[in-house]
């Protein structure tokens, strides 16, 4: 096969359009062309007024080296990568031959939920263990939460449970992760099996939607369970148990789990893959002295503009054409006090949510459907923390755990902003930059569930995160035309763009201090959102796969 790139269209081409580009590119008259196939589509609006598509192919023809040997030059005609996984290895049959060679993995999310599925293809029927509940019953109770009908649940919620933090968010498949083993075609495949639209394989910037993630999940646990493994909601793992190691490079072995409920697992092996917002994890690793250590992180606000606005700053005359759907933005800004203001997590025809985990808080985050068809758009308009922020938090000198002080008393803040009851401090954008209160909103709805009070975010976070904000405001409107509209609606706040936290690993994914322990993705800081968090989840899972492998002389690679 042969792949084709850069093939560049109009909006409006016909298939044959794309034929007749895909002929000339390769010179070759249409008999010679046996078979095709679309890799990727994606969108060039750079000039409103001359929106392109462009395509990459894969292709089958006549005298395909002769081919290859005439294009050799050319950069837009090679050889189609092959993009099929292939398995480390299978366990022998009856594994496990003792019950603490059973791998565990720790967490539901999508970095747990790969790991899992791909020990389980494997046979190494793995049994993973979720703190929340199961999808169905956490979307029922995080909805209840939003409208005001149930009080938070600390164990199940926008956070915690099957599926993990993204399954209440865009489900934005697209990472700038480096993927040379192609895993990430591994992971969209696998979410096509279990329910999301195949469009996932070609589209440049691939989303699922809450509601479809629900299904997905659904699927993927089936799948694990089909093929021997073992799903558990409601097992909160409280405390790793260590034994001295043998090995002088890392002083403890890791023997087994307690659950919050008593249970005492018997294990040698686990992939911890707790999430972001897993607190309480990673206080209890300090404790009982796994590595940790601080990791670069964002806070900020959530800003909504009404998604006619975005598409027409984007998409000009060509807004509301079926090819291009609700338009996007990505936007950068160095500001003057050294800060990095950037747009994170846009959510195109979406509504901003309620994500806080725990009692006394409020966190904003976005979230959409896979039609992104809600009346406004919203992102995350987040600034880059430096050592200084954290000092005041830090209980010594490299504290592991300033982030999540730091975290706590911004989310806090937005808490007594809000009223005390889960509503979320919201200011108009122009009341904002002036640097007054809001009464109350303008012609913008706020969509944030469970409500929002009108309110000053002047004290919602440091203030040079607030001076970053307010110069990039106009800078970004210049570069997206009404993004300045001054009834654009900022809620606060937004600090769980990532892991405060890392949990150092060797070159063999393994704990830096403990043997047996592989953390891996975003609340391990190996990830940052559904699409790398699975990556990652796979490369825990071959690790794993390694060291049983080893252990296991009769199995097959």
């Amino acid at each position: 096969m042969l792949r084709l790139s850069e093939l560049r269209l109009p909006l409006d081409h016909t298939d044959d359009d794309l034929n007749q580009a895909l002929l000339r590119q390769l010179r070759i008259p249409p008999d010679h062309l046996l078979e095709q196939h679309l890799v990727k589509r994606s969108v060039d609006a750079r000039r409103r007024d001359r929106i392109q598509l462009i395509y990459s192919m894969d292709v089958r023809v006549k005298g395909e080296a002769a081919l290859r040997r005439k294009h050799a030059r050319n950069p837009k005609v090679c050889p189609a990568p092959d993009t099929r996984y292939r398995s480390v290895g299978h366990a022998p049959a009856g594994f496990p031959p003792r019950p603490e060679l059973k791998p565990v993995v720790v967490g539901a999310g999508p970095c747990g939920y790969f790991a899992a599925l791909l020990l389980a293809q494997m046979g190494f029927r793995p049994l993973l263990l979720e703190r929340g509940q199961s999808v169905k019953e956490r979307t029922r109770q995080t909805f209840a939460f939003w409208r005001g009908q149930r009080d938070l649940d600390p164990e199940s919620n926008a956070q915690f449970g099957e599926g993990g933090a993204g399954t209440f968010s865009d489900g934005k498949l697209y990472s700038q992760v480096s993927d040379p083993e192609h895993y990430g075609r591994k992971v969209l495949e696998e979410l096509v099996r279990c329910g999301a639209n195949a469009e996932i394989l070609t589209r440049h910037h691939p989303h699922i939607g809450t509601f479809k993630l629900a299904t997905v999940v659904r699927g993927l646990r089936a799948r694990i369970e089909e093929l021997g493994g073992e799903v558990r909601f409601g097992s909160r793992v409280v405390r790793l148990q260590l034994a001295p190691s043998s090995a002088a490079a890392k002083p403890w072995q890791l023997v087994g789990l307690e659950l919050a409920d008593g249970t005492i697992l018997p294990t040698r092996h686990v992939v911890l893959a707790p999430g972001h917002s897993a607190r309480d994890c990673f206080t209890m690793l300090e404790q009982v002295g796994v590595a940790l250590e601080s990791k670069p992180f964002s806070v900020g606000l959530r800003i909504e503009h009404p998604q006619r606005l975005i598409d027409h700053a984007r998409w000009g005359k060509q807004a509301g054409h079926p090819r291009l759907g609700a338009a996007e933005y990505k936007l950068v800004h160095h500001a003057g006090n050294g800060r990095c203001v950037y747009s994170f997590c846009m959510c195109p025809g979406g509504f901003v949510v309620g994500a806080t985990s725990e009692e006394g808080r409020v966190v904003t985050n976005g979230m959409s459907q896979h039609s992104r068809n809600e009346r406004n758009a919203n992102s995350g308009l987040v600034v880059n923390l430096e050592p200084e922020d954290l000092a005041p938090y830090a209980r010594h000198p490299g504290d592991p755990l300033a982030g999540v002080a730091l975290q706590r008393d911004l989310e806090a803040r937005a808490f007594q902003l809000g009223g005390g009851t889960y509503a979320a401090p919201a200011q108009r954008l122009e009341d904002f930059v002036a640097g007054r209160p809001s009464q109350g909103l303008g012609a913008i709805a706020a969509s944030y569930q469970p409500g929002i009070i009108p309110a000053d975010l002047e004290t919602a976070l440091p203030k040079p995160i607030i001076a970053a904000i307010r110069e990039a405001i106009p800078a970004f409107a210049l570069r997206l035309k009404g993004y300045d509209h001054p009834d654009a609606v900022l809620t606060g706040v937004e600090t769980r763009t990532s892991s405060p936290v890392r949990i150092p690993r060797d070159d063999r994914m393994e704990s830096l201090n403990t043997a047996g322990l592989i953390p891996a993705g975003e609340g391990a800081g190996y990830a940052g959102g559904i699409f790398s968090a699975g990556i990652d989840g796979i490369r825990a899972a071959e690790a794993m796969a390694r060291q049983l492998l080893k252990l296991s002389p009769e199995s097959s690679a």
